[in-house]
Order: structure tokens, then sequence, then C-alpha cells
């Protein structure tokens, strides 16, 4: 029996039309695998101070070259707004500390009801909590003291951030984790020079716990205090650690603190303002460890800054 080529044609456009549906099925299928990965993402608009209206649709995640399924874009504000804030203190900074602490306060006593905030010294690798996370902001503002102005044994401000991260346990009622570390950033334990690993273990433990690090210099004490090889260093160190964890490092102008900080406060406070809470479905790979991610979008008015590495788990397939 022998077919019109017409008839032929239609009976092949027929079958791959019937073939279609059962393709996209198990390609959707195959895209909705993966480990659930929660991210805070900050929106920043590349003009004024207004960030337009953005859908889970225009979100696009990246992890490495494969793209992978946005399951999750919920601005960070009411019923979702919860923040836990540490406001962590070189405990060896120097006593010009002493001209920016009202700055802070009112820093603190500005923060919504739905901030936790805690005070918190940094010394000898360790953090030592002036205030635990609280509602009560007045008295969070009160915490805050002079730092005693000593270097610490062994004193590294990453050794203390490490042992924070790791330790703060999470709370699904505050699911945004955010640090601002007010240090010179020397790590007298090490010296200078890239790569620091204690800054690079800083900042895979601030990744692993969904801690976002902001950082704000101010001079420390010693000799270190006008080492400009040092101060330089440090100050890098800082800005490292807070582009990897999706914070912002504020001040680069030199060795000595800014006259206030009273503007880069404000800019972190207008930071907090403009976040959303990501979640996407994270490839396992054979070994557990960091994955590089990437946010973008079609919107081209603004700009996303977010942790550029997650920890995800090993695959279960052998």
């Amino acid at each position: 029996m022998h077919l019109p080529p017409r008839v032929i044609t239609q009976i092949f456009l027929a079958i791959a039309l019937l073939s279609i549906p059962k393709v996209v099925a198990a390609q959707e299928g195959k895209a909705a695998t993966g480990v659930p990965v929660q991210i805070v993402v900050t929106a920043e608009p590349k003009r004024g101070n207004e960030v337009q209206e953005i859908t889970q649709q225009d979100v696009i995640v990246n992890q490495g070259h494969d793209r992978r399924p946005v399951t999750g874009w919920v601005p960070a504000a009411e019923p979702h707004a919860g923040l836990e804030l540490a406001i962590l203190v070189d405990d060896s900074s120097g006593f010009s500390f002493g001209n920016q602490m009202d700055d802070i306060r009112v820093f603190i006593t500005e923060q919504p009801p739905t901030t936790l905030v805690a005070v918190g010294y940094m010394q000898n690798g360790t953090v030592s909590l002036a205030q635990n996370f609280t509602q009560d902001h007045a008295a969070a503002a009160k915490s805050l003291r002079l730092p005693q102005g000593f270097v610490g044994a062994e004193a590294s401000p990453y050794f203390s951030l490490s042992e924070f991260a790791k330790k703060w346990p999470p709370n699904p009622a505050t699911p945004r984790r955010e640090v601002l570390m007010i240090t010179d950033g020397i790590d007298t334990f090490y010296g200078s020079g890239y790569p620091d690993p204690y800054v690079d273990t800083a900042i895979q433990d601030a990744q692993c716990a969904g801690v976002v690090v902001y950082s704000l210099y101010t001079a420390g004490s010693g000799h270190f205090a006008h080492t400009y090889w040092r101060i330089y260093w440090g100050q890098n160190y800082l800005a490292q650690l807070s582009e990897e964890t999706g914070g912002e490092s504020f001040y680069f102008l030199g060795a000595q603190a800014p006259v206030s900080f009273e503007p880069y406060l404000n800019q972190m406070g207008q930071r907090l303002m403009h976040q959303f809470l990501l979640t996407f479905l994270a490839k396992p790979q054979k070994k557990a460890g960091t994955e590089p991610v990437k946010v973008s979008s079609e919107i081209r008015g603004v700009d996303f800054f977010h942790q550029d590495k997650v920890c995800v788990p090993a695959s279960s397939e052998h």
C-alpha cells in the first residue's frame, strides 16, 4: 500500500504533536528536581531610590552554567520581614570609635519592630554578647560600650565571625540573618596578602549559614593602627567578605576612621528595605560543598546583590 507524500507528512506531524506534551512534561519533571536553597537577595535600582516590581517569573538563577528552577521569590516585608541583625564590634578598635557610638545607637533604635538586634564584641576569636537578640531596641542601643582597645591573643575578627555564624541557631520567624561588622579588618593572626585562608573560611561559614555581612571600617589600636600595609589589606579583606556574602563594605578613604558613620548606616538601612527571600532548587554534586550561584533578571533597571556561593549537600545518586 502506497500512501501519497502529503498523507505521510500529515501522519508524521500528528505523531510529533502528540509527543510534545510528553517531552515537555519530562523536561519539567527533570527541572523540578534538586535541593531547596534559600538566600537573601538585595535589589538596588540603577537610578533613583525606588525598586520597580519584580515577580518570580522575572528572576533567573544559574548554578555555575546551569539554569535552576526558582520556587520562591518573596519580598522581605510583612509577614516575611523578620530579621536578626547582629552588630559586632571589634574589641581592639581604637577609642575614636566613641565618636561614632551615637550614630550606631540611632541606627539601632530606628529598626522596625520585626528586627531583632544583638550587640556583641569580637575578642580572642569569639564574640562576647553585650545584648542577645531582642526587639527592645532601646536596650540593645544602651548595651553599646567603648571597645577595650587591646589586641586579643591570636586575634582575628574572621575567627569571631566564623564561630558566631556556625553557632547562630535558625529561627523560622526571622528568615533574614545579617551582620554589621565594625572593625579595621586586620588579621593579626595571618598577616597580609591574598588569599587569607581565615577570611575564606569566614566567608564559607557565613554563606553556609545564610548570613549576609556588612562591614564598616574603624581604626584599630596599637602598632597596626598606623601601618598602612596592614590597613590596606584589612580593608580589602572586608570588601571581599561583604561582596561574597551579599552585603556591602563601607569606607575606603584611608587609615583614619570616618568622621561620621551616619551616611553609611543610612545606606545599609536602604538596602535592608529592598530585600527578597529567594528559593531555588540547587543541583547536588558528587561531593558536598559550595556551588557558585548567580541571580539575574531581564529587568534592566535593577542590580541584584547576594552571596556568590551556596552550600549544597552531596547527591544521593551513586
